[in-house]
Protein backbone atom coordinates (compact mmCIF):
# COMPACT_ATOMS: atom_id res chain seq x y z
CA UNK A 1 0.00 0.00 0.00
CA UNK A 2 1.22 3.10 -1.27
CA UNK A 3 0.04 6.31 0.11
CA UNK A 4 0.11 9.64 -2.55
CA UNK A 5 1.65 12.58 -1.30
CA UNK A 6 -0.75 14.69 -3.17
CA UNK A 7 -3.49 12.66 -1.52
CA UNK A 8 -1.83 13.93 2.38
CA UNK A 9 -2.22 17.51 1.15
CA UNK A 10 -5.80 17.07 0.98
CA UNK A 11 -6.44 14.90 3.61
CA UNK A 12 -9.01 16.41 6.51
CA UNK A 13 -7.39 15.48 9.59
CA UNK A 14 -10.31 16.03 11.77
CA UNK A 15 -12.16 13.81 9.23
CA UNK A 16 -10.90 10.29 10.26
CA UNK A 17 -13.90 8.40 7.73
CA UNK A 18 -12.35 10.16 4.63
CA UNK A 19 -9.00 9.35 5.51
CA UNK A 20 -7.41 6.58 2.69
CA UNK A 21 -6.91 3.14 3.72
CA UNK A 22 -3.38 3.02 3.63
CA UNK A 23 -3.28 6.31 6.09
CA UNK A 24 -6.25 4.78 8.23
CA UNK A 25 -4.16 1.59 8.49
CA UNK A 26 -0.73 3.44 9.18
CA UNK A 27 -2.55 4.99 11.76
CA UNK A 28 -3.83 2.49 13.95
CA UNK A 29 -0.45 0.48 13.57
CA UNK A 30 0.97 3.47 15.22
CA UNK A 31 -1.26 3.84 17.69
CA UNK A 32 -1.35 0.23 18.56
CA UNK A 33 2.50 0.37 18.95
CA UNK A 34 2.08 3.71 20.97
CA UNK A 35 -0.06 1.66 23.56
CA UNK A 36 1.55 -1.40 23.69
CA UNK A 37 4.70 0.49 24.36
CA UNK A 38 3.44 2.71 27.34
CA UNK A 39 1.84 -0.40 28.55
CA UNK A 40 4.72 -2.40 28.82
CA UNK A 41 6.88 0.97 29.95
CA UNK A 42 4.68 1.65 32.91
CA UNK A 43 4.67 -2.24 33.64
CA UNK A 44 7.90 -2.42 33.70
CA UNK A 45 8.81 0.31 35.75
CA UNK A 46 6.65 -1.16 38.60
CA UNK A 47 8.76 -4.49 38.22
CA UNK A 48 12.17 -2.13 38.15
CA UNK A 49 11.16 -1.26 41.38
CA UNK A 50 10.48 -4.05 42.88
CA UNK A 51 13.60 -5.38 41.37
CA UNK A 52 15.58 -2.93 42.78
CA UNK A 53 13.81 -3.54 46.43
CA UNK A 54 14.88 -7.27 45.85
CA UNK A 55 18.34 -6.62 44.84
CA UNK A 56 18.47 -4.27 48.39
CA UNK A 57 17.21 -7.17 50.31
CA UNK A 58 19.43 -9.74 48.67
CA UNK A 59 22.67 -7.70 50.25
CA UNK A 60 20.87 -7.33 53.68
CA UNK A 61 20.79 -11.11 53.88
CA UNK A 62 23.77 -11.29 52.61
CA UNK A 63 25.36 -9.30 54.91
CA UNK A 64 23.49 -10.87 57.80
CA UNK A 65 24.98 -14.59 56.49
CA UNK A 66 28.39 -13.10 56.45
CA UNK A 67 28.09 -12.15 60.24
CA UNK A 68 26.62 -15.08 61.28
CA UNK A 69 29.10 -17.24 59.61
CA UNK A 70 31.61 -15.35 60.92
CA UNK A 71 30.48 -15.97 64.09
CA UNK A 72 30.41 -19.67 63.72
CA UNK A 73 33.68 -20.13 62.49
CA UNK A 74 34.56 -17.94 65.64
CA UNK A 75 32.57 -20.42 67.88
CA UNK A 76 34.84 -22.08 69.78
CA UNK A 77 37.21 -19.24 70.07
CA UNK A 78 34.14 -17.01 71.98
CA UNK A 79 33.56 -20.00 74.35
CA UNK A 80 37.45 -20.24 75.09
CA UNK A 81 37.30 -15.92 75.54
CA UNK A 82 34.10 -16.31 78.25
CA UNK A 83 35.48 -18.94 80.07
CA UNK A 84 38.65 -16.81 80.53
CA UNK A 85 36.27 -13.92 81.00
CA UNK A 86 34.68 -16.00 83.72
CA UNK A 87 37.61 -17.03 85.30
CA UNK A 88 38.77 -13.51 85.68
CA UNK A 89 35.96 -12.37 87.04
CA UNK A 90 35.81 -14.93 89.81
CA UNK A 91 39.45 -14.59 90.99
CA UNK A 92 38.49 -10.52 91.42
CA UNK A 93 35.07 -11.48 92.99
CA UNK A 94 37.47 -13.42 95.33
CA UNK A 95 39.41 -9.91 96.36
CA UNK A 96 36.32 -8.23 97.40
CA UNK A 97 35.58 -9.07 101.40
CA UNK A 98 32.63 -10.89 102.36
CA UNK A 99 30.37 -8.85 104.62
CA UNK A 100 31.93 -11.25 107.64
CA UNK A 101 35.42 -10.06 106.37
CA UNK A 102 34.88 -6.88 106.44
CA UNK A 103 35.61 -6.15 109.66
CA UNK A 104 39.42 -7.81 109.74
CA UNK A 105 40.30 -5.85 106.63
CA UNK A 106 39.37 -2.51 108.48
CA UNK A 107 41.55 -3.87 110.92
CA UNK A 108 44.44 -4.87 108.59
CA UNK A 109 44.06 -1.18 107.07
CA UNK A 110 44.69 0.49 110.50
CA UNK A 111 47.45 -2.14 111.64
CA UNK A 112 49.53 -1.37 108.28
CA UNK A 113 49.27 2.21 109.67
CA UNK A 114 50.69 1.59 112.43
CA UNK A 115 53.12 -0.27 111.39
CA UNK A 116 53.77 1.95 109.02
CA UNK A 117 54.79 4.66 112.28
CA UNK A 118 51.25 6.13 111.69
CA UNK A 119 49.83 8.12 114.61
CA UNK A 120 45.62 8.08 113.72
CA UNK A 121 43.83 10.62 115.12
CA UNK A 122 40.28 9.51 113.04
CA UNK A 123 38.95 6.15 111.49
CA UNK A 124 35.87 6.24 110.66
CA UNK A 125 33.78 3.93 108.01
CA UNK A 126 31.15 5.05 106.74
CA UNK A 127 27.77 4.12 105.39
CA UNK A 128 28.43 1.56 102.62
CA UNK A 129 27.19 2.36 98.61
CA UNK A 130 25.95 -0.68 97.10
CA UNK A 131 26.29 -0.93 93.14
CA UNK A 132 25.35 -3.41 91.03
CA UNK A 133 26.97 -6.37 92.36
CA UNK A 134 29.05 -5.19 95.21
CA UNK A 135 29.05 -2.40 97.63
CA UNK A 136 31.58 0.56 98.79
CA UNK A 137 32.74 1.21 101.77
CA UNK A 138 34.07 5.00 102.02
CA UNK A 139 36.84 5.24 105.53
CA UNK A 140 37.88 8.63 106.04
CA UNK A 141 41.63 8.13 107.68
CA UNK A 142 43.27 11.32 109.11
CA UNK A 143 47.01 10.15 110.00
CA UNK A 144 50.12 12.09 111.52
CA UNK A 145 53.55 10.96 110.34
CA UNK A 146 56.02 12.19 108.23
CA UNK A 147 56.39 11.75 104.03
CA UNK A 148 58.22 8.04 104.13
CA UNK A 149 55.64 6.62 106.76
CA UNK A 150 53.15 8.00 104.78
CA UNK A 151 54.91 6.37 101.50
CA UNK A 152 55.11 3.37 103.29
CA UNK A 153 51.36 3.16 104.33
CA UNK A 154 50.19 3.90 101.00
CA UNK A 155 52.84 1.25 99.82
CA UNK A 156 51.63 -1.07 102.30
CA UNK A 157 47.92 -0.87 101.77
CA UNK A 158 48.26 -1.26 97.73
CA UNK A 159 50.17 -4.64 98.98
CA UNK A 160 47.08 -5.93 100.68
CA UNK A 161 45.11 -9.38 99.23
CA UNK A 162 41.52 -6.89 99.50
CA UNK A 163 41.30 -4.02 96.86
CA UNK A 164 41.79 -1.17 98.71
CA UNK A 165 41.77 1.96 96.77
CA UNK A 166 43.17 5.42 98.30
CA UNK A 167 42.21 8.71 97.15
CA UNK A 168 41.40 12.33 98.13
CA UNK A 169 44.83 12.52 99.66
CA UNK A 170 45.17 15.90 101.47
CA UNK A 171 48.66 16.53 103.21
CA UNK A 172 49.35 19.45 105.12
CA UNK A 173 52.05 20.77 108.29
CA UNK A 174 50.81 19.90 111.33
CA UNK A 175 48.84 22.47 113.14
CA UNK A 176 48.05 23.24 117.39
CA UNK A 177 49.83 22.21 120.20
CA UNK A 178 51.57 19.12 117.79
CA UNK A 179 52.58 21.51 115.54
CA UNK A 180 56.69 20.59 114.59
CA UNK A 181 58.36 20.58 111.56
CA UNK A 182 59.00 16.97 111.00
CA UNK A 183 55.70 16.08 111.40
CA UNK A 184 52.69 16.18 109.15
CA UNK A 185 49.06 15.42 108.79
CA UNK A 186 47.26 13.34 105.93
CA UNK A 187 43.65 13.51 105.39
CA UNK A 188 42.65 10.57 102.58
CA UNK A 189 39.71 8.58 101.95
CA UNK A 190 39.88 4.58 101.82
CA UNK A 191 37.53 2.88 99.82
CA UNK A 192 37.20 -1.17 99.58
CA UNK A 193 34.68 -3.37 98.70
CA UNK A 194 32.85 -6.19 99.05
CA UNK A 195 30.40 -8.59 97.06
CA UNK A 196 26.40 -8.62 97.63
CA UNK A 197 25.13 -11.73 98.48
CA UNK A 198 22.27 -13.08 96.49
CA UNK A 199 19.46 -10.92 97.11
CA UNK A 200 21.20 -8.33 99.26
CA UNK A 201 21.54 -5.51 96.63
CA UNK A 202 17.34 -4.91 96.31
CA UNK A 203 16.96 -5.02 100.24
CA UNK A 204 19.71 -2.32 100.64
CA UNK A 205 18.16 -0.20 98.23
CA UNK A 206 14.96 -0.33 99.54
CA UNK A 207 16.67 0.51 103.16
CA UNK A 208 18.40 3.08 101.16
CA UNK A 209 14.98 4.48 99.56
CA UNK A 210 12.96 3.98 102.75
CA UNK A 211 15.43 6.24 104.73
CA UNK A 212 14.96 9.81 102.55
Amino acid sequence: MKIDLEQLKSIDFNDVSKWPRPLKVTAIVLLCVAVLGGGIWFDTRSQLAVLDTAHRKEQELKNVYTGKAHQAANLSAYKAQMVEMKRSFGAMLRQLPSKTEVEALLVDISQTGLESGLEFELFKPENEKPAEFYAELPIKIKVTGNYHEFGKFVSDVAGLSRIVTLQDFSIMPMKGKKKSQNVLEMEITAKTYRYLEEGEGPAIAAKKGAGK
